[in-house]
C-alpha cells in the first residue's frame, strides 16, 4: 500500500510538474504542414516516364536531401510520376524551393578556363548568397584588368584539420598569394563570348561551359571525372582560427578518382588546379586542389559563411539521383487554413473527451472522476513529450497525429472499463472492495497488457511500412499505448486503492464506489 501511493504521488507530480514547466516555459508542439501552413513543391521526371524504383529511388534521395536542411517532418512521397515534397513550416521558403529544386545529377569536373564576364543577368538572381566572389584581397582586385573580372573562388581542397599536422611543406598553403592566381581572365571587349552549354547539352563526357552560382563568371570544364554518387558523408563545421569549412568522404572508388584528379591538377597552372562541384548545369563551388591525395578525408575551405558551407555540405551529400527531374508546381498552403483545421480538430477532441467523462461518471459514479484524471494526465504527458520531441528532433503534430492521439483515447479508457468490470467481478463474489482492489488489478492488468501489445504491435508496424502523416498517426497512437500501460500501473491501481480505503467514498448514495459497481450493499 505504501509503496502504490508513493507511486501515485510521484507519477502525478512528474506529469504535472513537466507540464507546467513547459507551459510556462512558452513552448508547444511544432505544428505540420496541414496544421500551420508551408509549401507543397511537385517535381516530375523529364522526358519519358521512368520505372517505379527508379523514383522511389528519387524519393528516398530528396527526403534526405530536405531533412538534411533541417526541416521537420518533411513528407516526401511518389504520386505516380510524380514526387511531392511537404514543407511545413518553412521560415526561408525560397531557400527550401531553390534546394528542393536541385534535383539533377552531381558532377565534380576538372577545370579549364574560367572568364571573368558575367552571364545572364538572370542567371546572378539564381542565389541570393555569394559563394566565393568575397575572398579575393584587396591587393587582388586592384592587380586585375580594366574590365572588372568575377572574384577569384578563393576556395581550396586540403586534409582535414586533424591531418593538417602531419602534412609536408610540400603541401601548398591557403593563402592570399595562392588565391590570387585563381584570378578569372577578362575577356576582352572585341572577343566574341562562348555559348553557355544548354540542358540539353550537359552530357557527362562533354566538354562544357557553365556558369558559376553567383552569375559573375563562366567556366569551361572538363568531362566528369567523378558523381555524387561516390561521396559517402559531407559536414559543415567551424574551426576555430579558420572558420567554416566542409568535410567529405569518398567510398573506395571515389577515393581512388578524387586522388587521381587532384594528383594530375596540382601542377598545373589556375585555373587548371580546380575542381568544379556542378549541380543542375551551375557550378556550386571550384576550390583548388592543395595536395596530391588525401589519405584522411578532405577539407574545402576558404572564408565559408555558415550558410555557404552548410549549403555545400548539404549538396554533396544529397546531390545525386538516378533521374533528372523538374519542378512542375510550388502551392502554398495558408497558415490561416491550416489553423482552421486545428481549431475544428481540438474542437472534436473536447467534444468527445467531454461525451466520454460524462459517460464514465455517469456509470461508475466516483470511479468515473478516476477515468477523467487519468485521461488528463495521459493528455499532459503526450502534450509534453510531443513538444520536447519538436525541440530536440523536429517532430511535429499534423492532422493524422491529432486522429491517432484521439483514437487512443479509446484505448485509455478501455483499460479503465476492464478493470472495473473485474474489480465488479470480484465484490459480487463476496469479497471485500478493499481486497477487491488488488486482486482485480492482478487479473484484469494481464488483458489489458495483452491488449495493449495488440495496439502496440499493429502501430509498430504500420510505422515501419508507412511514411509521412500515417506514420505520424502510428507513432503517437504507440505512443499513446505505452503510457496507457505506465498510467494504468502507476496511477490508476494506486489510486482505486487510496479511495477504497475510506469507508465514505464505498459507501455514498449514489456517487460511491459501491454504487459505481452496482453493488451498494458490500461490505467495505
Amino acid at each position: 500500500m505504501r509503496r502504490n501511493f508513493w507511486y501515485l504521488i510521484a507519477t502525478v507530480v512528474l506529469i504535472v510538474g513537466t507540464f507546467l514547466a513547459t507551459v510556462i516555459g512558452g513552448n508547444t508542439p511544432v505544428l505540420g504542414l496541414d496544421l500551420q501552413g508551408g509549401i507543397e513543391v511537385r517535381l516530375q521526371p523529364v522526358g519519358k516516364a521512368r520505372p517505379t524504383a527508379v523514383i522511389d529511388k528519387a524519393v528516398d534521395i530528396i527526403r534526405n536531401r530536405v531533412n538534411g536542411l533541417g526541416v521537420a517532418e518533411t513528407e516526401v512521397k511518389r504520386d505516380g510520376q510524380q514526387i511531392v515534397v511537404d514543407l511545413p513550416g518553412v521560415k526561408d521558403r525560397d531557400k527550401a524551393r531553390r534546394l528542393v529544386g536541385k534535383t539533377a545529377e552531381l558532377r565534380f569536373r576538372p577545370v579549364l578556363t574560367q572568364i571573368g564576364v558575367p552571364c545572364k543577368a538572370t542567371a546572378a538572381k539564381k542565389s541570393k548568397t555569394t559563394t566565393s566572389s568575397t575572398t579575393a584581397s584587396s591587393s587582388t582586385t586592384s592587380s586585375s584588368s580594366t574590365t572588372t573580372p568575377a572574384p577569384a573562388p578563393g576556395k581550396s581542397i586540403g586534409a582535414p584539420r586533424a591531418a593538417a599536422s602531419t602534412t609536408t611543406s610540400t603541401t601548398a598553403p591557403t593563402t592570399t598569394t595562392t588565391v590570387a592566381t585563381t584570378t578569372p581572365t577578362s575577356a576582352p571587349a572585341t572577343q566574341q563570348l562562348p555559348p553557355l552549354t544548354t540542358a540539353a547539352e550537359d552530357k557527362r563526357n562533354a566538354t562544357v561551359w557553365l556558369c558559376s552560382r553567383d552569375g559573375k563568371s563562366r567556366l569551361q570544364l572538363a568531362p566528369t571525372v567523378l558523381t555524387g554518387k561516390l561521396v559517402t558523408s559531407a559536414n559543415a563545421q567551424y574551426q576555430s582560427g579558420s572558420g567554416w569549412e566542409v568535410l567529405v568522404n569518398f567510398n573506395g572508388e571515389g577515393h581512388t578518382k578524387f586522388d587521381a584528379l587532384a594528383a594530375a591538377s596540382i601542377s598545373k597552372t589556375p585555373p587548371q588546379n580546380e575542381v568544379a562541384i556542378v549541380l543542375d548545369g551551375v557550378v556550386q563551388s571550384n576550390p583548388q586542389f592543395n595536395a596530391a591525395s588525401f589519405p584522411s578525408g578532405v577539407s574545402i575551405s576558404g572564408n565559408f559563411s555558415q550558410t555557404e558551407a552548410e549549403d555545400l555540405a548539404t549538396v554533396l551529400k544529397f546531390g545525386s539521383l538516378p533521374v533528372q527531374l523538374k519542378p512542375l508546381t510550388t502551392t502554398s498552403v495558408s497558415p490561416t487554413l491550416g489553423r482552421d483545421q486545428l481549431d475544428a480538430g481540438i474542437l472534436a477532441g473536447i467534444i468527445g473527451l467531454s461525451l466520454v467523462a460524462l459517460y464514465m461518471i455517469v456509470f461508475y459514479r466516483i470511479l468515473g472522476l478516476v477515468v477523467v484524471a487519468g485521461v488528463m494526465l495521459s493528455g499532459m504527458a503526450v502534450y509534453t513529450i510531443i513538444t520536447y520531441l519538436g525541440d530536440s528532433i523536429g517532430l511535429t503534430l499534423t492532422l493524422a497525429g491529432v486522429v491517432g492521439l484521439i483514437v487512443s483515447v479509446g484505448i485509455t479508457v478501455d483499460s479503465y472499463i476492464v478493470y472495473f468490470e473485474r474489480l465488479k467481478d470480484e465484490v459480487r463474489t463476496g469479497r471485500t472492495v478493499r481486497s477487491s482492489v488488488d486482486r482485480g488489478f492482478t487479473k484484469s492488468f494481464r488483458t489489458i497488457l495483452a491488449a495493449d501489445l495488440v495496439s502496440l504491435i499493429a502501430a509498430a508496424i504500420l510505422y515501419w511500412y508507412a511514411i509521412g502523416s500515417v506514420q505520424q498517426f502510428a507513432f503517437l497512437l504507440g505512443l499513446s499505448t505505452i503510457l496507457d500501460l505506465l498510467i494504468s500501473y502507476f496511477f490508476m491501481h494506486p489510486m482505486v486503492q487510496l479511495l477504497a480505503q475510506r469507508p465514505g467514498l464505498v459507501r455514498a448514495k449514489k456517487v460511491g464506489i459501491a454504487a459505481g459497481l452496482d453493488t451498494p450493499e458490500v461490505a467495505v
